[in-house]
């Protein structure tokens, strides 16, 4: 291409560049932190983002060095920041956004000691409490997210009475709620306190308030509900509100997991993140 134009007067390269620094909108949200790629293009579809001033529409690209990306007339163009991650311990009573606009407490209100503007990755219910990874990694929100992944959530979970076997074995073989059928979940009694007692739930679905509405199908009531690992990381050892750094070996076993390669921007790290 660059031949048929070797005589014209004025050096082109540049132009002939442009079109390769052109990205899709919804990646560079992701790139930027905003949100996965999936969840930026509902953001775009709701028309909050605008683009030199015109409402954006879902695969169009844009130049974030030269274009201004505004959501909810915010100006969020800027070159990305270096990648982090972090595992925080949400107490119960907290919901799991930025900012919450009926005032009540959110996990933004724990990030106010970090620069980089990180975002949770999943969620967990206003009345459980666990761990939630934080990131302004879009992408790989996006992977540990997706489905296909399979990425295991631990959970520990006082409950009402004593599960029986046949109680374990719907909740082994999956069940149909209101939005549909279950995955097969793990489960494994750990204790009994007098009239309840506690139970391990390895699931890897998101679907809302799921492992209270299957523990309710079997005739349990969930009084405590807590995430104790996502991915192999664990919450051991992080007070309620705090959080921590990942280390590379298990942002390494993370990749390994969703994608099978390094962890990113982790070459010149030795310990943290």
């Amino acid at each position: 291409m660059l031949r048929q134009y070797s005589q014209l007067p004025i050096d082109i390269t540049p132009l002939l560049s442009y079109k390769a620094m052109e990205i899709r909108l919804q990646k560079v949200m992701a790139d930027l932190g905003i949100a996965s790629r999936r969840k930026s293009e509902e953001i775009i579809q709701e028309g909050r983002v605008t683009v030199n001033g015109d409402v954006a529409d879902v695969g169009l690209k844009v130049d974030p060095d030269l274009d201004h990306i505004k959501l909810d007339g915010k100006l969020i163009t800027r070159r990305p920041g270096p990648k982090v991650y972090y595992a925080f311990h949400k107490p119960r009573g907290v919901v799991s956004t930025l900012e919450d606009p009926q005032e009540r407490p959110c996990v933004g209100d724990y990030l106010t000691r970090i620069k980089a503007r990180v975002y949770p990755i999943g969620r967990l219910d206003f009345d459980s409490e666990g761990l939630l990874l934080l990131t302004n990694d879009g992408e790989f929100t996006h992977s540990v997210l997706h489905p296909s992944k399979k990425i295991p959530k631990v959970y520990q979970v006082k409950i009402k009475g004593v599960l029986s076997d046949q109680d374990i074995e719907a909740l082994e073989k999956g069940m149909y709620l209101e939005d549909g059928k279950t995955a097969p979940a793990k489960v494994k009694k750990l204790r009994k306190a007098k009239e309840n007692s506690w139970v391990e739930m390895v699931i890897h679905e998101g679907k809302k308030r799921q492992i209270r509405r299957m523990l309710h199908r079997v005739g349990h009531d969930v009084l405590r509900l807590v995430r104790v690992k996502v991915a192999g990381i664990e919450l051991s050892g992080i007070a309620p509100g705090e959080m921590r750094p990942l280390t590379m070996k298990e942002l390494e076993r993370i990749r390994t997991k969703v994608a099978g390669g390094p962890a990113p921007d982790q070459k010149k790290r030795r310990k943290h993140v």
